[in-house]
C-alpha cells in the first residue's frame, strides 16, 4: 500500500500502548470469593464467567471484570440494586481493599509490583460503567482473569486461551514526512500530544480544549 502514496505524503504508525510478557493470569473473582467479598449461591461446577453464575448479592461486597487489568465494583447500597455496604462505609471500604489488592504476592510468596487505583485520580471525567478500583498485578505483568472456578487464583495462560503478551505503557509514534531526514529518533513524547500533531500534519488548528501539544516539524 505504501508504494502507491506520494512522495508528499505524511504516514505515521501509532499505538495506544505497547506489549511485554506475560507472566500468567490471576483471576481476581476466584481471589475476591476466598477473601469472603464474591459470595455464590452454588459453587461453580467447572470454569464460568460471572454472568453465569448464581451471585448471593446480599452477601457480596464486591466483584470484578477482567482484562489487562482488573477492574473492581463495589456492592454499594443505593448504587447497585442490591447493595449491602452503606454509602457512610464507601470509603474505608475500597481503602481496605486497595491496601488487600496491593499486598496480593506471587504464586511463589514474592512481592508484587501491584498498582491500585481510583478511576477520579487518574481522569478528569469517568463515564460509562466506571469501576471503584483499577488493578495492574505485578505492573500489568499478570493479566487479570474474570471467570471463576478454577482451582487456585494463579494461571500459566490466559483464562480465555494461550496468551503471551500483555500490554505495556510506552506506545508506538514513527512518522515518515518528506521534511524529515530517515532515521531520527523522537524525544519522549506524550500520548496526548498525538492527535494534535496529526492536526498539525493535516493544517487543522487544534482546538482550545484538547490537551496536548503538536510537535512542530522543525523539533524533530
Amino acid at each position: 500500500m505504501l508504494s502507491h502514496l506520494d512522495s508528499d505524503t505524511a504516514v505515521l504508525v501509532v499505538s495506544d500502548h505497547g506489549a511485554k510478557g506475560m507472566k500468567g493470569a490471576f483471576c481476581v473473582n476466584q481471589w475476591l470469593m476466598e477473601e469472603g467479598y464474591l459470595v455464590l449461591k452454588e459453587p461453580p461446577t467447572g470454569v464460568s464467567t460471572l454472568e453465569k453464575v448464581e451471585v448471593d448479592w446480599a452477601r457480596t461486597r464486591a466483584w470484578g471484570w477482567g482484562g489487562y487489568y482488573a477492574r473492581i465494583f463495589l456492592n454499594v447500597q443505593g448504587r447497585e440494586a442490591q447493595g449491602v455496604i452503606p454509602p457512610q462505609d464507601y470509603e474505608a471500604e475500597r481503602e481496605k481493599l486497595r491496601e488487600k489488592l496491593l499486598a496480593v504476592r506471587d504464586p511463589q510468596g514474592r512481592p508484587m509490583a501491584n498498582k491500585v487505583h481510583r478511576p477520579e485520580e487518574l481522569y478528569d471525567q469517568c463515564r460509562g460503567d466506571i469501576p471503584d478500583l483499577m488493578v495492574y498485578f505485578d505492573d500489568l505483568a499478570w493479566r487479570s482473569a474474570g471467570t471463576v472456578g478454577h482451582p487456585g487464583c494463579y494461571l500459566e495462560e490466559n483464562d480465555t486461551g494461550p496468551d503471551d503478551a500483555v500490554h505495556d505503557y510506552k506506545g508506538i509514534f514513527i512518522l515518515s514526512h518528506p521534511e524529515l531526514r530517515e532515521g531520527r529518533r523522537l524525544p519522549t513524547l506524550d500520548i496526548l500530544d498525538v492527535a494534535p500533531t496529526v492536526l498539525g500534519l493535516l493544517g487543522i488548528p487544534q482546538p482550545p480544549q484538547m490537551r496536548g501539544k503538536a510537535i512542530p516539524l522543525e523539533e524533530i
